[in-house]
């Protein structure tokens, strides 16, 4: 506590797809073990290293230990404001990280082996909760940041437009915004795919089920005051699902499709401006434009303010898809220098 951190990165590698292989795609992503991974194509040949490395073999309870997700929901129970965020190109299995396959719903639940890493960090959560007794409240938010607009995913009716405020005490904050209780496990993986299935996706050439939006799911965790000597802790679990980037020339869209893109890339345009921003020392920084986009205001606290963040970068194997996969390593080997006073 208040000594720097700095933000965790950890990198998964999808297998090639079955469209991919009979294309002839060759596999130019090889993990060497140790947290390194290896790109060879033509004219490029280079190492990343990060925290940890999952390839194509990896379990999902595997991604879910390894990358110190578990961590991560007991510092969020001890008061700490804590994200985790996925992002890479488009179909590169950032929605299949963080909840599994997309098919499930509340009448067919996916296997417990695929579920992700929200599913398995609010089982970790409850199993806390109940060790600890009544003494925890738990709510849950789920909102989509649109074409720049904020939409709330677990109020009734259409999504509609909402605010976000700034306050010196709370920092930015989505206004109106429906917080709704939960004490199951079965009642927050309802909300979850309830929200879900709100949110917006298309299919285009790469991406059958395409995410149109960045996705933030907060469970709020706040302890009762047993005594003066053990006051009340108001903790944050934040999951980001980022929409992937993309090249319009390879998904083919076009229209509003093609509008939806341009919004995307520019969200991420601006969350790495502030990553690269950031990941420099504390005395070379200048100004972070935070400002710049409803995406990276939303993010100020997890990146460079006093959160603890981890970061999922997705990638697809292919040499089809080098250029956005070395762009997501570059972006990915950026943030590991950010750092945090949480």
């Amino acid at each position: 506590e208040g000594g720097e951190t700095r933000l965790r990165v950890v990198l998964r590698v999808r297998p090639l797809t079955c469209t991919e292989t009979r294309r002839g795609d060759q596999q130019v992503v090889h993990s060497l073990g140790d947290g390194a991974v290896h790109v060879s194509a033509a004219r490029h040949d280079a190492t990343f290293g990060f925290s940890a490395v999952f390839d194509a073999g990896a379990s999902q309870e595997a991604v879910f230990e390894g990358s110190g997700m578990r961590q991560l929901v007991e510092l969020a129970m001890d008061g700490f404001s804590c994200t985790v965020f996925a992002f890479g190109q488009t179909g590169s299995g950032k929605t299949y990280t963080l909840m599994g396959p997309l098919a499930q719903s509340e009448s067919q639940p996916a296997s417990p082996a695929l579920l992700g890493l929200m599913q398995r960090s609010f089982t970790c959560l409850l199993e806390h909760s109940r060790s600890r007794g009544s003494d925890l409240a738990l709510t849950a938010s789920y909102l989509e940041i649109y074409n720049e607009q904020v939409r709330d995913l677990l109020s009734p009716g259409p999504p509609c437009s909402l605010p976000l405020r700034w306050s010196k005490t709370r920092g930015f904050y989505v206004e109106n915004q429906l917080s709704v209780e939960f004490q199951s496990l079965e009642a927050i993986v309802s909300l979850l795919l309830q929200g879900s299935q709100r949110r917006r996706t298309s299919a285009h050439a790469l991406n059958r089920h395409s995410s149109r939006s960045h996705a933030l799911l907060t469970i709020h965790i706040r302890s009762r005051a047993v005594s003066a000597a053990c006051p009340s802790k108001q903790g944050t679990l934040c999951f980001v699902d980022l929409a992937g980037s993309e090249r319009v020339k390879e998904t083919g869209s076009s229209g509003e499709l093609s509008v939806e893109a341009n919004s995307i890339n520019r969200s991420l345009l601006a969350l790495g401006h502030c990553i690269s921003l950031l990941a420099k020392s504390r005395g070379k920084r200048t100004h972070i434009p935070y400002r710049d986009s409803k995406l990276t205001r939303l993010l100020a606290r997890s990146l460079g303010g006093s959160g603890i963040t981890l970061m999922v970068a997705c990638i697809s194997p292919s040499s089809r898809c080098l250029s956005e996969t070395l762009s997501t390593l570059h972006y990915a080997s950026r943030a590991r220098r950010v750092t945090t006073r949480p």
